[in-house]
């Protein structure tokens, strides 16, 4: 078994090393040298590998296209990947780390934003769409980072310095890559998201668990979103060579409905054996036939039988019915050709007769069988003890193939196997139970019982899907989301619809549930998970049951001149009696007079001020006309040049602090750098999607096969022209065409003629 090719976690790992054919190391295979102006190497993370400076607002860092397409081969196909960088990015910096473009298709980028705390991946999906996931995580801290983002089909998990920071179910990546598609190293293109930084093990590994080259001690034996998908791919592939032999078979059949003068005799083919039509013969304790090709069997009916004296009726080995056989008399015994009788001799030893021509003879004896303490005499005829364990089975019995041979204390004998009974007395012929003819099988509605050999399967009626081994369901409304459960609740499908049980710790129908908590909430609050309590202002504890006392803890503002009153859910300042109260306030443990103004310590754009002893915060305003407005908090009054950014067409120029549309992105001038992100869409609750053209967002669409995307139930699925069922997604080449392809979108085919086909 070549486990590379099942699992192919255990091709890459040789020691911590990587297959080289799964690896695209950038600095590795190419190095940023003189001739790039903003590039130089620095002393990096670590000294395995070579570190790059990237700085500055003017460079064109892009991969020869030899080298690019030497590296993107690998990556070509491919939806399993995993990119990782080894970083140091300057605060407030937004810019990618590379970027695979062509034209305005962004195949894979990975972008940090310093101005949005945000990690951004873009790649491309089905119908040529650019994919954006955000992670909301801050690198542009000008401390050094391990990222890495893997990709498995339709999952997406990001890991900062070894921890798992998030996973997301994502469309599945398209990594159709044209031959002269950019490869851009620290920016998006010539003039935009201009990484600003240092740069190391910069890495495509073209498999999920890509991480574990910069943290060998995670697990990486889990299985991956690839395999499901993988299987569903072989499960399409399957159906379409199903359908090209369907074809054929078609073809054959019309040929061989010519053949009118041929006679095609039928035959039937019995452990090895084959019998021509209406041939007979007896198989074990029924008499068969084979008729029209089927094998028809009766019962073997045994005739009374008359035995001579000295004879009696006796099974025989290779027949079912019994037979006269000779008889010798042994100490009472009524024994038969052949049978064996084990007995004590004086000698110690216990000797062997065999019943042979109406004789007792003397056939052997063996030491290793031990006689009873009885057997004393030489006139004593006393059978011998075998051995605890002892094989008779294996010394030669009578039972057929749906028969068991068992081991008793003093000989063998024959059980019927489950799901068999005996058609005669010893047990040594079993016939199979018909379950389903007699009723004794479990099947429920919507199935049909099948008899196997030894017991019975249900199988679905068509349309219907299975619940258990032994019921089946129209629709498993639980997987499809079609339920009224709550959230909070678990959804058992049941045949014709289904239940509803809230989760442990919640209560209700099923349909509403709510948390549970042993006792009320107090004082307003509100039970919001199993024995978990959400207070109102002013109170805590368990239930909610404490009053919060602000005075006594510390966490009032009065100044040092009034008194604090602590009241229910708040508090209360209070000058004395007879006392002139300054109304100052008490601001991060220092004192803060009536009036005052000041800005925060870790927040230099917001401003707070003390009126009459409470303290209040707002965000600072812009006045552009102050000639000491700080520009970093109001960015809109920079008029300096360095500050402005340059429009994707290389016409226009932003002040910073602008903002515009370009390409279905929003994008922000600040202090010089350019930030763009995402359009923000409305979500489309719906089957059937598409973006027209011109527009950036998704809507819906009433006709199935003017969708480009399409949430697929598995339970509708399609009958194409072969009577084939087909999966909602799956796709097809039409019966009798080379260039029409269809499509099964939740229950309707759309066909289409494929112009490159032509």
């Amino acid at each position: 078994l070549d486990h590379s090719k099942v699992f192919p976690m255990f091709k890459f790992f040789v020691g911590f090393g990587v297959d080289p054919s799964l690896r695209i190391n950038v600095f590795h295979d190419f190095v940023p040298g003189a001739e790039f102006e903003g590039v130089s190497q620095v002393q990096g993370f670590h000294d395995e590998s070579r570190a790059f400076l990237f700085q500055g607002s003017s460079r064109g860092v892009r991969l020869p296209a030899a080298t690019a397409q030497r590296m993107l081969q690998k990556l070509r196909g491919r939806s399993e990947f995993t990119v990782a960088v080894t970083l140091r990015q300057e605060k407030l910096n937004s810019g990618a780390m590379l970027s695979i473009h062509h034209a305005e298709q962004r195949f894979l980028e990975l972008e940090s934003s310093g101005q949005k705390n945000e990690v951004r991946l873009h790649f491309q999906v089905k119908g040529q769409q650019t994919h954006t996931e955000v992670f909301p995580y801050t690198l542009a801290d000008n401390q050094w980072h391990k990222v890495a983002v893997a990709i498995s089909a339709s999952h997406a998990t990001l890991y900062v310095d070894c921890n798992r920071i998030y996973e997301r179910v994502v469309p599945v990546p398209l990594m159709d890559i044209p031959g002269d598609t950019s490869f851009w190293i620290g920016q998006r293109n010539g003039a935009h998201g201009l990484f600003k930084g240092v740069m190391q093990d910069v890495q495509i590994l073209v498999m999920p668990q890509g991480y574990i080259t910069q943290c060998p001690d995670l697990n990486r034996t889990c299985p991956t979103c690839n395999d499901f998908h993988g299987l569903v791919q072989k499960i399409m592939e399957l159906q379409d060579i199903l359908a090209k032999t369907s074809s054929k078979l078609s073809l054959a059949e019309e040929k061989m409905n010519g053949l009118d003068n041929c006679y095609c005799e039928r035959t039937c083919s019995v452990k090895g054996v084959t019998y021509r039509e209406d041939q007979s013969w007896t198989d074990g304790c029924k008499n068969c036939t084979c008729s029209n090709g089927t094998v028809q069997c009766e019962t073997l009916v045994c005739p009374p039988l008359e035995c001579p004296d000295g004879s009696i009726p006796a099974y025989v080995a290779g027949q079912c019915c019994k037979k006269c056989q000779l008889m010798c008399l042994f100490a009472g015994q009524e024994l038969v050709e052949g049978d064996r009788r084990a007995v004590h001799h004086p000698s110690g030893l216990c000797q062997l007769y065999k019943c042979r021509d109406e004789r007792l003879c003397l056939v052997g004896h063996s030491p290793r069988l031990v006689a009873t303490e009885a057997c004393s005499s030489a006139l004593t005829v006393a059978p011998c003890v075998y051995p605890e364990g002892h094989d008779f089975c294996a010394e030669g019995h009578f039972c057929t193939e749906h028969s068991d041979c068992l081991n008793l204390d003093a000989g063998a004998s024959c059980s019927c196997k489950e799901g068999f009974r005996p058609l005669r007395q010893d047990n040594a012929y079993c016939e199979d139970i018909d379950e389903c003819a007699e009723g004794k099988h479990y099947c429920r509605e919507n199935t049909m019982c099948v008899n196997t050999p030894g017991s019975f399967m249900c199988i679905c009626h068509t349309g219907y899907i299975r619940i258990d081994d032994y019921s089946c369901t129209e629709h498993d409304e639980c997987v499809s989301g079609q339920h009224s459960c709550d959230e909070n609740a678990l959804c058992f499908n049941t045949v014709g619809g289904h239940s509803c049980s809230c989760k442990p710790g919640y209560m209700g129908n099923g349909t509403v549930c709510r948390a549970l908590c042993d006792s009320l909430c107090l004082n307003g609050g509100s039970c919001i998970s199993p024995n978990v309590c959400v207070c109102a202002q002013g109170f805590t504890g368990q239930r909610c049951e404490r009053d919060i006392d602000e005075c006594k803890s510390g966490r009032s503002t009065c100044a040092n001149d009034t008194i604090c009153f602590n009241l229910d859910g708040g508090y209360d300042c209070r000058c004395p009696h007879g006392h002139n109260c300054t109304g100052d306030c008490i601001h991060d443990n220092k004192v803060k007079h009536n009036g005052q103004i000041w800005v925060l310590d870790n927040d230099r754009c917001s401003v707070c001020s003390c009126q009459m002893g409470q303290v209040m915060c707002r965000r600072m305003v812009c006045d552009c006309e102050n000639p000491t407005v700080d520009l970093f908090c109001c960015p809109e009054c920079d008029p300096r040049l360095s500050s402005q950014c340059l429009h994707q067409n290389g016409l226009l120029t932003y002040a910073s602090g602008d903002s515009w549309t370009e390409n279905c992105q929003q994008c922000q001038c600040l202090q010089g750098e350019v930030d763009c992100w995402p359009v923000s869409c409305p979500p489309a609750d719906c089957d059937f999607m598409l973006v027209p053209e011109g527009e950036c967002c998704t809507r819906c669409v009433s006709d199935p096969c003017q969708a480009q995307r399409v949430r697929n139930d598995i339970t509708k699925t399609c009958e194409d022209e072969h009577g084939i069922t087909r999966f909602s997604g799956s796709s097809w080449v039409k019966h009798g065409t080379e260039c029409t392809l269809c499509q099964c979108k939740n229950g309707h085919i759309c066909c289409s003629v494929d112009p490159m086909c032509l």
